[in-house]
């Protein structure tokens, strides 16, 4: 027998057959003690935002962002940063991008100072500090105080709107009840992801906006699954306790959901360590949010259920499977054929 021919069995079926198809582990047990936990950690998180605030970029700050390239050769970061800071502009930061070596330079406009003439300012002192190179200068915008105030304010209504359409979307595809624990856990979510924000000081902007959207679509995604399962689940055994319907139908959803979220985690991190400055945050924001949407779901969405109760389906009969499903059947075989022999 060939090596080939030898291999064949080890390749016949998927590394993913070495997960179970269903687990049997005991969530509901621990969600008094999750839920106590999520909540100190959104209080926490509530706290570092209205305490020590957001590091708001220049998206919702105002100021000055332009690209600026030698070509020929790449720019050297470490003196234009020196430069603008030379230049008492406030915050301000310099990221690398593209394969050229150019950099994307953020400054904020002093109070008081005209922007343009900010500007002219700037680009006369690097053009002087990276002499003999040429220097080009691109992409030039400026956001003043007021347009980033309402790009903020903007901004935070898109988040608060998403979340509403969401409640309507569960409470219309299921129960008032499921629409307040999918609510519930993207609230949770959200002021998580803002409390990442404020410890880790990340520079929130409107990429940030865009991330915090994406978990929003995410969380519910991974909650809509387990709810559909939950629906199902209510059907079938009506008469079972809640507590143990919410279980089961966690543990059916699990290994699709662990699937589904180390996927998208293998490749958030390969943006997060090759993406470069720009997409970083993005991709940091993105991995917490995919992280504790997935954990949302088990430890928030589905107790706030178990709380409130839901309806048990409105079959009129259960639906039986398994064993239950063939003595059932068994015994409308025997009633019928005792009906036959009566004939």
């Amino acid at each position: 027998m060939s090596l080939q021919e030898s291999n064949r069995p080890m390749l016949r079926w998927p590394l993913i057959r070495m997960l179970p198809a269903k687990t049997e582990l005991h969530f509901v047990g621990v969600a008094r003690l999750m839920g106590l936990l999520s909540v100190v950690a959104v209080l926490g998180s509530l706290l570092l935002c209205f305490t020590q605030g957001l590091t708001l970029g220049i998206d919702f700050k105002g100021g000055t962002v332009m690209d600026v390239s030698t070509p020929g050769a790449p720019v050297d970061a470490a003196k234009v940063r020196s430069v603008l800071n030379s230049l008492r502009l406030g915050d301000v930061g310099v990221q690398t991008f593209g394969s050229a070596g150019a950099v994307q330079v953020k400054f904020q406009t002093p109070t008081g100072s005209d922007p343009a003439q900010t500007v002219t300012r700037v680009n006369g002192a690097l053009t002087q500090a990276l002499a003999p190179a040429q220097v080009k200068f691109a992409n030039t915008s400026v956001v003043g105080p007021k347009v980033s105030g309402e790009l903020f304010r903007s901004g935070i209504l898109a988040l608060g709107i998403a979340i509403f359409l969401m409640l309507l979307f569960i409470w219309f595809r299921y129960q008032l009840q499921f629409g307040l624990g999918a609510v519930a856990a993207l609230f949770h979510d959200v002021i998580l992801t803002f409390g990442v924000f404020a410890i880790f000081k990340l520079e929130f902007t409107l990429t940030s906006i865009a991330a915090i959207l994406t978990i929003i679509g995410y969380s519910m995604n991974d909650t809509v699954v387990v709810f559909d399962r939950l629906r199902e689940n209510l059907r079938k055994f009506r008469k079972a306790p809640l507590r143990e319907v919410i279980e089961l139908s966690i543990n059916e959803t699990l290994s699709r959901t662990v699937i589904t979220g180390l996927t998208a985690l293998l490749a958030l991190f390969g943006l997060a360590l090759f993406g470069g400055e720009a997409l970083r945050t993005f991709a940091i924001a993105l991995i917490f949010g995919i992280t504790i949407g997935t954990y949302s779901s088990i430890y928030v969405a589905s107790p706030i259920i178990l709380l409130w109760g839901v309806k048990s389906g409105d079959d009129e009969e259960p639906t039986l499977v398994g064993p239950a499903a063939q003595a059932a059947m068994a015994q409308k075989a025997a009633a019928l054929k005792a009906g036959r022999s009566e004939n």
